[in-house]
């Protein structure tokens, strides 16, 4: 296949980007590809809202910008807050005029939550699935232009570069350059070159990596790994999320169900086993906190009580209220034979969200030339150390926008690409046993679910180190001696991520933000972002 832009991923990032570039050149072709069902990322499962500045009355671009400072703990790139604070207002209108419904009150004026570390009511929202509901008028946009097409149950291997002609590519080589990616036809079985004059990465995030998550099973961290292998430029991998409320169930592995911070925001109360609210003594802002605070104070509460969760406690909350704004919660909960309005809700922290990724500058162009990035895949130095809720969507239409408007322009002095030889297939057969690569991912959770979760040292991470190169070689060894798969390659990107994740922590020798080393409890006056 050949085309003009080749877009990876179809959540908000990607979507966006697809409807801008096609639009702007309706002579051209875009092509998304997925791995999965068009809809299936991590932006249908956004509950909260997206974070915009809406009432200048009440609120102010400063304030949002210092609150997504004060979040960030040092290391945003105060360029881009400024950039993405004030031009959202702008995108979220163009995702309104699509046709995106946001919740209203009843005079009319758009209903705005609040959520852990905003110092105003700034939250957008469509009940409680705000991505779900974002992405429906995204998709229904994408129907209705005639240069868009999307292909599923593509699975992106790798990407083209200089390297598959021949030549010596190196982090240290200049100009690399992105010509398009070799995918796996899920349906064929086959491995086809997409070739294209410019590539948009917008994969999502790797919340899989760890034994919980809020991620669905598709967010494997693939760009991410691909980049890496393309010699491309990662940064401050380290910076893990884990969302403090995740619903708790018992034995629960994968995806958790996601209990979203604006419960909180609308009054929700955390409390340990003894019925304490808790929060009051690690921080001020109490239950409204940042969620590197709340998550870090929710696991020293259980390993003081050893216990596997906290309680949310939503029972003095008006029940009529917390339906019109929580109906999937409550029918979830409802559905486990969890009462709000008599029962607490049993929560734990889960991986969520990960605030690094391809390094990325303010126009979205990463360090291959022709290749962009947007989304939970990019590290644009919006979120810095820790993400103020709700910043994330915010930044994926921000960012996709300033794709779009470099890539428009950088396309009309883009010659076809060379020839590119067919993918050399590795293996001759199939894994014998299925075993050795599910039991190798059961591993890569868990060690970094024990190693490199919330709280870390120095042992904790040289171990995760060493058995991550155990199970890199493990599975290179089966990669190269098999036929390729879907399960194969997810696997080799967790892997590859893992280790992302680990060495960038190994790297910093402070507590900053999302990564707190017992080791080295404060923070340095070195602010530095980790770039491998």
């Amino acid at each position: 296949m050949q085309t003009d832009f080749l877009v990876i991923g179809s959540g908000i990032a990607g979507l966006t980007y697809a409807i801008k570039v096609a639009q702007a050149c309706p002579d051209k072709n875009v092509l998304i590809v997925t791995k999965s069902q068009t809809d299936e990322t991590n932006t249908k499962y956004a509950q909260g809202g997206i974070a915009v500045v809406h009432d200048p009355e009440h609120d102010s671009f400063a304030k949002h910008i210092e609150d997504t400072l004060i979040a960030g703990d040092g290391l945003c790139n105060k360029e881009v807050v400024d950039i993405v604070v004030k031009e959202g207002p702008m995108r979220v209108n163009e995702i309104i005029e699509w046709g995106a419904r946001f919740d209203k009150e009843k005079d009319g004026d758009y209903a705005l939550g609040r959520e852990g570390g905003h110092s105003e009511h700034r939250i957008l929202h469509h009940k409680d699935v705000t991505g779900a509901e974002m992405e429906r008028a995204l998709l229904e946009t994408i129907k209705r232009s005639k240069n868009i097409r999307y292909v599923n149950h593509y699975f992106v291997v790798d990407l083209i570069t200089q390297h598959h002609l021949g030549y010596l590519v190196t982090k240290s080589t200049p100009d690399i350059q992105c010509y398009g990616v070799y995918a796996l036809n899920l349906e064929t079985n086959q491995i086809e070159i997409i070739q294209s004059k410019i590539t948009m990465l917008a994969t999502g995030g790797n919340g899989q990596v760890y034994r919980t998550t809020t991620n669905p099973s598709i967010a494997s961290g693939d760009g991410v790994a691909m980049v890496y292998r393309a010699k491309g430029r990662i940064e401050n991998m380290e910076f893990i999320q884990f969302h403090p409320t995740a619903l708790y169930l018992a034995g629960q592995k994968g995806q958790a169900f996601l209990i979203t911070e604006a419960v909180r925001g609308d009054g929700g109360i955390l409390r340990n086993h003894k019925g304490e609210a808790f929060m009051e003594r690690y921080d001020e802002r109490k239950d409204l906190a940042p969620r590197d605070i709340v998550a870090r104070a929710i696991d020293s509460e259980m390993k003081i009580n050893g216990t596997e969760h906290v309680w949310l406690d939503c029972r003095h909350m008006d029940l009529e209220k917390f339906i019109h704004h929580f109906p999937n919660i409550y029918e979830k909960c409802k559905g486990l034979g969890i009462d709000v309005s008599k029962d607490m809700i049993p929560v734990a922290p889960a991986a969520h969200y990960s605030c690094g990724g391809i390094k990325a500058d303010e126009w979205g162009r990463t360090s291959i030339k022709h290749l962009y990035t947007a989304g939970e895949c990019a590290s644009t130095g919006l979120h810095g150390a820790n993400r103020l809720a709700s910043n994330s969507l915010l930044e994926a239409m921000v960012f996709a926008h300033r794709c779009y408007m470099d890539g428009v322009e950088k396309i009309k002095s883009i010659t076809e690409h060379p020839k590119f030889p067919e993918w050399k297939v590795k293996g001759t057969s199939y894994p014998k046993e299925m075993i050795l690569i599910t039991q190798s991912l059961k591993e890569l959770q868990q060690v970094m679910s024990d190693y490199v979760g919330i709280v870390r040292n120095d042992i904790r991470l040289e171990r995760a180190m060493r058995r991550l190169d155990l199970l890199w070689e493990e599975s290179e060894n089966l990669y190269r001696s098999t036929i390729i798969s879907p399960q194969m390659m997810e696997l080799r990107n967790m892997i590859t991520v893992g280790y992302l994740i680990t060495k960038a922590a190994a790297f910093r020798k402070e507590s900053r933000g999302l990564h707190f080393n017992t080791d080295y409890p404060n923070k340095s006056d070195l602010l530095q972002n980790i770039v491998l």
